[in-house]
Parts: C-alpha cells; structure tokens; sequence
C-alpha cells in the first residue's frame, strides 16, 4: 500500500499534467494570434496570462508526477505515503473542473474574436460617414481639357453633411458645374443631397438647358415629402466651344463670375426646390472667356458669423476682387481663411466651395 498510493498519485498527476500542457499549446496559439493583430492589448495580456499560468501549472504536475514516481519506487511506510500522495489531489480537482476550464479557454479566445470583430465593425463605421463624404464632395475631381478647378468641402458634425458639389461632362463641348444645400444635419440630409446630386446629372445630360434640369429634378425630389427639407441649388454650364455660360439657381446664395476685370453676381432664378412641386426655373446666360473665374459656395461661406455680422455675399466678392488671377486651389482655401478670420475661430456651419477657371 505505501507503494501502491504514490504509484496512483503520480498517474494522476501525469494525467493532469497532459492536460495542462495541451491546454497551455492551446492557449500559446491564441496569445500568438492575438499578438500579431491590431486590438486591445489588455485582451492580448489576458490571454498571455493565462498562457503563463497554463505553463505554470503544467510544470508542477509534472514535478508532481516525478516525484510520486520515485517515491512509488523505495518503501518510507505507510502513513509518510498517504502524506506524499496528497500531492494529487490539485491534480485530481483541475480534472474535476477540466470541462469547466476547457470553457474558460474557449470563452478566452472567444472574448479575442469578438473584440476583432467589434473593432473592425468601428473602423467601419468611422470610414462609411468618409466614404459617403468623398460622393457628396470628391477630394479629386477628373480633369476637364481648358479648366483649372479648386475645392473646398467641410461638414460641421463628423463628415456628414448636407453640402455637395459636382463637375461632370454634361455631352459634347459642355462641363456642368453644380453646387447644393439640403438643410439639415446629419444622415437624412445627406442621402437626400446624393439623390439630388445623381437625378441632376441625368437631367443635365438629358436637357441643355438648366433651368428645365432643376424643374424636372424639383418635380422628382418633391415627391419624397419630406417635411421641412428643402435644397439650394445652382448650375453652370460651360459651353466651350460657343464661349458662354448658362446658369441657373433655385434660391441658392449668389455665384460670382469674373469676366471683363469685374465681379459678377449670378442670382437666384427660381425658388428652392421641393418648397412646391409646380414650381417653375428659368436660366440666363453670359460669356465665358480665357482667364474668366466662377466661384460657387454654399451658406456656410457667406453666413460666417462675428457677433450680428456676416462674412456675407460682399465678403466673398471682396476676396475674389483682391486677386482674381490666383489659381482656384489658392483662391478657394483664402475665401475659407478669409471666412475663418471674420468669425474669430472655426465655421460652425457646413460648407462647401467650387472655382473654377477657364485656362
């Protein structure tokens, strides 16, 4: 009997040890996964910890397991036996629990997988309002063969915005040059400015003329019933080859053109769109020479605010005067700047500028 207790304690013992040690490669793949990714490194910490204590563990039953071996080996009587032999019981409880640890382990890797997926549906959600920005406002707009062109886009709350522009050829020798307005904040107003800014250029490239693309993209928009959301809008179309441009504004602030060394406003035409389904848009027309400057903006520009004063249509104009032959990225960020400095410190609204020069 003083043999045969440790002999049963030492199989014991390298039974739990096995186990330990399985455990322990198990848990030395996850903390090596988990190093190599991008996640929080206390994750990582917890399961190189239990790694450590897997190793840890799996070393003392082995030590364990020798001993009772050696002592199963020689006669020191009986009780001395049963005292070594209560080596095995640690031993005997872990493969007790050994379903209950196995779950712990799982949860443990588990835990990492769901924290990589959590942090990839994050980055997710911190590109999608990005994304989404760069189709209301794309940061590189194609190039157009006699045209130098500046932008300017930024949204007030994140990256979503009501405020887009767009530069596309609308057929032949013609270039469209739309800027818009959805009042709102947020995701509605966006999608409501992606639809906009899509139904347009299809009207455009549908009819020359503007005025009849904003009545056709006013009948459509209107339909959508949406409340209070009403869009400023205004084209130009660039006619290279007849050297003009034809214009036309539903309630949006005031282009401006510099042609014959003067700044010209180009006004509104009709009323916002979606205010009334029947509305009715006219556009107008005036020359476009080498050299010649348009500048489009949205209400965030002008109603910079300083006190009960605004940076306003004059203060746009005032910039445009002051050097009209810089190039349209120079002269698009010093009309931000500009507005910037008016207000005393950062444009609470959105805002999106467009210049364009003919080359």
């Amino acid at each position: 009997m003083d043999r045969l207790l440790p002999a049963l304690a030492a199989i014991v013992c390298g039974t739990a040890a096995v186990y330990w040690i399985r455990s322990a490669v198990n848990q030395q793949r996850v903390a090596r996964r988990l190093a190599g990714e991008k996640i929080d490194p206390d994750i990582w910490r917890l399961a190189d910890g239990d790694y450590r204590r897997d190793v840890q563990t799996a070393t003392s039953m082995v030590l364990s397991a020798v001993a009772l071996a050696v002592v199963a080996l020689v006669r020191i009587g009986f009780w001395p036996a049963v005292a070594v032999s209560l080596l095995a019981v640690p031993a005997v409880v872990s493969l007790i629990r050994r379903r209950e640890l196995d779950e712990l382990a799982r949860v443990a890797g588990d835990r990492a997988e769901v924290e990589k997926r959590v942090r990839e549906v994050l980055t997710q959600e911190e590109l999608a309002p990005l994304q989404w920005a760069a189709r209301l406002a794309p940061s590189d707009l194609p190039d157009f063969p006699g045209f130098d062109i500046g932008q300017a886009y930024q949204a007030s709350s994140g990256a979503m915005a009501g405020d887009f522009y767009d530069v596309f050829k609308a057929g032949g020798d013609r270039v469209a040059a739309v800027i818009g307005d959805v009042t709102g904040h947020g995701i509605e107003p966006s999608i409501t400015a992606l639809q906009a800014k899509y139904l347009l250029r299809a009207f455009l490239l549908q009819f020359r003329d503007p005025g009849q693309a904003l009545e056709q993209l006013n009948a459509q928009m209107s339909v959508l019933e949406r409340g209070e959301e009403f869009i400023s809008l205004c084209v130009l179309v660039f006619d290279t080859d007849a050297e003009t441009i034809r214009y036309a504004s539903a309630g949006h602030p005031a282009a401006f053109v510099w042609h014959q060394r003067e700044v010209r406003p180009l006004g509104a035409t009709g009323p916002l769109l979606m205010l009334t389904q029947s509305a009715t848009y006219h556009s107008r027309e005036m020359a476009w020479d080498v050299d010649d400057v348009a500048v489009l903006y949205t209400d965030g520009l002008a109603e910079a605010r300083n006190g009960d004063a605004l940076f306003g249509e004059d203060g746009v104009a005032s910039m445009i005067r002051r050097d009209p032959t810089a190039s349209p990225d120079v002269l698009t960020k010093a009309l931000v700047e500009a507005a910037r400095d008016f207000a005393g410190g950062p444009i609470t609204d959105d805002l999106a500028v467009l210049v364009l020069r003919r080359t």
